[in-house]
Parts: C-alpha cells; sequence; structure tokens
C-alpha cells in the first residue's frame, strides 16, 4: 500500500480556515470602532458559546485526566485569553493590513517553540529564515506613518508580535489534546473559557466607556462569534488532528496574503511601496525555513549519481 505524501483534505480545511481567520481582521477591526475591543470579544465568544450549548450534554460524557486539564488551561490560557488581549489592543493601533503581515511570523515562533519546549531540532535555515523575517517586521513597523486607523503602528505591530507567541503556544498545546479529543470541543471549550474571561472585562468597559452599537458593529461581531471562532477554529483544530502543528503552521503563511486583500477591498487600507517591499522580506524570511533542504540535496546526489552512471557507461 503506498502511503500519500499530502492529505489534500487537510490542505483545502486548512486554506479555508486560514480565508476565514483573516476575515477575523477585518471584522475585529470594524467592530472595535463603535464598540470597546473587550465587549467585541465578549460579543465574539458569548455567540460562539451559544452555538454550543447543543453539544454540552455529550461533553459531559468525557473523562479527563490531570494531564489533561493541565493542556487544556495552557491552550485557554494562551488562545483565547492572551492572544486576544494582545490582538485586540494590536487593531487599535496599527491597521488590519498590518496586524495580517506579522502572522506570518507565527510558524517561525511555533518552530522555535517546538525547539525550547519539545526539544525539535532548530535548523540553520530556520534560524537565517527567522532573522530575515524579523528585520521585516522591524522595518515594517518602524516605516509606518500613523494615520486615523492606525495611531501607533509600531507599538500595534509589537502588541501582534506578542499575539502570535500566543498562537504558537495554543498551536503546540493543542497539537497533544487533538490525539483525545475533539476539534468540535476544544473549539467548544476555548468559547466557553473566553466568554467567562473577557465578560468582567466587557461590564467594565460598559460602564466607563461611551459605545454606540450600531447595526454593522453588531454583525460583524455575530459573524466573529458564528464564522470565525466556530467555522475557522474548528476548521483547524479538526486538520491538527490529522497533520503536524509544524505543517499545519506553514498554512498561517497564507493569511497576510488574503489579510491584504480583503484590506483593500472592504477597509480602503493600502501599504506604501517601503512597507510592501518589508512585507516581502518577511514573506521571504519564512519562504527561507520552508526550502525542503534535505530533498533538495537527495535529489542532486540522485542526479551526481546518475551523471557518473552516464559517464561509465560511454566509457
Amino acid at each position: 500500500m503506498i502511503k500519500k505524501d499530502v492529505d489534500w483534505f487537510a490542505v483545502g480545511i486548512l486554506i479555508t480556515a486560514m480565508m476565514v481567520w483573516a476575515s477575523s481582521f477585518i471584522a475585529l477591526k470594524s467592530a472595535i470602532g463603535p464598540i470597546g475591543p473587550m465587549s467585541a470579544i465578549f460579543g465574539r465568544m458569548f455567540i460562539a458559546s451559544l452555538c454550543f450549548l447543543y453539544f454540552i450534554k455529550g461533553f459531559m460524557k468525557l473523562k479527563f485526566t490531570k494531564d489533561d486539564i493541565k493542556y487544556i488551561a495552557l491552550m485557554v490560557a494562551f488562545e483565547p485569553c492572551m492572544y486576544f488581549m494582545f490582538e485586540v489592543k494590536a487593531l487599535q493601533y496599527t491597521t488590519a493590513g498590518q496586524a495580517g503581515m506579522i502572522t506570518s511570523m507565527m510558524p517561525l515562533i511555533t518552530a522555535v517553540g517546538a525547539g525550547i519546549f519539545l526539544k525539535e531540532i532548530i535548523s540553520k535555515k530556520l534560524i537565517i529564515g527567522s532573522f530575515v523575517a524579523v528585520i521585516g517586521a522591524v522595518w515594517l513597523s518602524v516605516s509606518a506613518s500613523g494615520s486615523e486607523s492606525a495611531t501607533n503602528p509600531l507599538l500595534g505591530n509589537t502588541l501582534e508580535f506578542f499575539a502570535m507567541i500566543c498562537a504558537a503556544g495554543y498551536a503546540i498545546s493543542i497539537r497533544h489534546l487533538t490525539k483525545k479529543f475533539s476539534a468540535l470541543f476544544l473549539t467548544a471549550i476555548q468559547a466557553f473559557i473566553g466568554c467567562l474571561f473577557f465578560f468582567p472585562f466587557a461590564l467594565w468597559e460598559y460602564n466607563t466607556t461611551v459605545m454606540d452599537f450600531t447595526q454593522e458593529a453588531l454583525l460583524w461581531i455575530l459573524y466573529l462569534g458564528a464564522v470565525v471562532t466556530l467555522g475557522g477554529y474548528g476548521l483547524f483544530n479538526y486538520a491538527l488532528s490529522r497533520v503536524e502543528a509544524s505543517k499545519a503552521s506553514m498554512f498561517i503563511n497564507l493569511i497576510p496574503v488574503f489579510t491584504l486583500l480583503l484590506a483593500f477591498l472592504i477597509l480602503g487600507e493600502k501599504l506604501t511601496y517601503i512597507e510592501m517591499v518589508a512585507s516581502i522580506v518577511i514573506l521571504s524570511g519564512v519562504f527561507i525555513t520552508q526550502i525542503p533542504t534535505e530533498r533538495i540535496k537527495k535529489a542532486h546526489l540522485k542526479r551526481k549519481a546518475r551523471k557518473r552512471r552516464l559517464a561509465r557507461e560511454r566509457l
């Protein structure tokens, strides 16, 4: 029986999940204007929790070990709790397009984290690619000028970088959990814990901030809760049950492309020439880490062996 090298079904799921996640930057940027950031995230988690109420009875039958509880606690601490704290603040200071571009560094951070905590080998190409990507991210942040939609791009992009660290921790944690629990349960527990976590922040914000609950903002929150949280995380969590976290995280590189396109079409955002070049530098650094060097070496050795064989045959 021939083993398939690529799980194309999982690839399709991951691409769809990335498109959905890319749209979350647009939706959040649009919602946190009239509504406070913590209120927007709470609304998102509340809507998602309502979608999972039907499945609670089935979840009650699950059994947990101390190790399971530890990893679940790590998962929800990284994402949604800390991740969204950083991301909503980031989108208050930078554009959706630039925030989306910073997400291209998530696979690098995941690989480094796997090397530190899972003792995976950190290759030279990873070090070089990471260095190039960091230069690009710093250049993107420093070169960006303030505007009405991005009052402090450097701060916003830095906060988005911290969000990516949390996302990497989430990916490593959930890879372990998908061996035992379904994507449906893991997505649901994120929604329930996120709803409880952000409720006091939203309550405080409601009593201290003037907010405008427009129909557009409420529709964006509905979209975030029902489509992005339920659909995006559900698809990604399911994909992680079929492929390794390191391979799945590679698809995060698609988010910047989708985000820039959506930000241009929906929000009318534009990148300057320097910002576009800096973005290309980031993607170049990510690309360096994904070059299949071992496969290239094997192909090169095969070609050399074939040439030697042909040379001997001519003699």
